[in-house]
């Protein structure tokens, strides 16, 4: 079924928090390490801002479809921002704009040459760069949900839960939209797909790797896809990434964990057992 673009831009709304119970997380904290996990993906949600801004200068801004949803993407991203910085607060935790000020201005001439950098590849390869867009896009975002519910569903925390599940289901339209697009534009188009595939084997690396120290990476990663349940996961974002034409038999998620040297067996991240007051 194809993706209702109309129906998506009409029904788009911040992410709704006002109705949980956040001093919860005061009187049951989250353990350091998956506050340091919520960190990096609050950083990642907020940095939305510049993904958008360097692809305003490739062919995809052209594209009515593609421009109507990445103003909705990127509005939905912020507020997934503005809602685990609200969680993060409750720990003590504070992001604020001067600090994502001071963490784009350490990324110094990467970030800055990122929009040429675009602009003269989605030039130099014309309308087949849309396809790139949309097959990157939907690899991050399969992966993202991945993250967010498997967080949820790691931690335990009913309140967490709750919050992660509703990020969640604003992802899946995410991948429905990135991915709809890339199996349309990768069918019409042996040259895209090549490109495509290129692009994914060699560039390809988790979101938030070109934000983020690569400890911060690394401990994201294997917090939530060390074991055998992770990497189960992710073999699964990596088979949709494969049913996309031209892309069969890329592993391009699985290898980022082999990478990092992220165990395939074990039981992974096993969070304090809670109990109730």
């Amino acid at each position: 079924m194809a993706f209702d673009i109309d129906k998506y831009t009409a029904g788009s709304k911040p992410v709704a928090w006002s109705d949980i119970d956040l001093e919860e997380f005061e009187r049951d904290p989250l353990p350091p390490e998956t506050l340091r996990v919520l960190r990096y993906m609050c950083d990642v949600e907020y940095h939305t801002v510049c993904y958008l801004r360097d692809l305003l200068t490739t062919p995809s801004y052209n594209e009515p479809e593609v421009g109507a949803f990445m103003t909705m993407w990127n509005r939905e991203e912020f507020w997934h921002g503005e809602a685990l910085a609200a969680v993060l607060g409750k720990h003590g935790i504070t992001v604020d704009f001067d600090e994502l000020k001071s963490t784009r201005l350490k990324l110094g001439w990467k970030d800055r040459l990122d929009p040429i950098k675009q602009s003269l590849l989605g030039g130099m390869v014309g309308k087949d760069f849309v396809a790139v867009h949309m097959a990157w896009g939907a690899v991050n975002e399969w992966s993202a949900n991945a993250a967010y519910l498997r967080m949820a569903k790691l931690e335990q925390h009913e309140t967490l839960a709750v919050l992660l599940k509703r990020i969640g289901a604003q992802e899946t339209k995410h991948v429905a939209f990135y991915a709809s697009q890339a199996r349309e534009r990768l069918a019409e188009s042996r040259k895209a797909q090549v490109l495509t595939r290129f692009v994914l084997d060699r560039f390809w690396g988790p979101v938030g790797s070109t934000i983020s120290e690569e400890s911060e990476v690394k401990h994201v990663m294997g917090h939530l896809f060390a074991g055998e349940e992770g990497r189960k996961l992710i073999q699964d974002v990596d088979s949709h990434i494969a049913k996309l034409p031209g892309m069969e038999g890329l592993r391009i998620v699985e290898k980022s964990l082999d990478k990092r040297g992220i165990a395939a067996e074990g039981p992974g991240y096993v969070p304090a057992q809670r109990v109730a007051a």
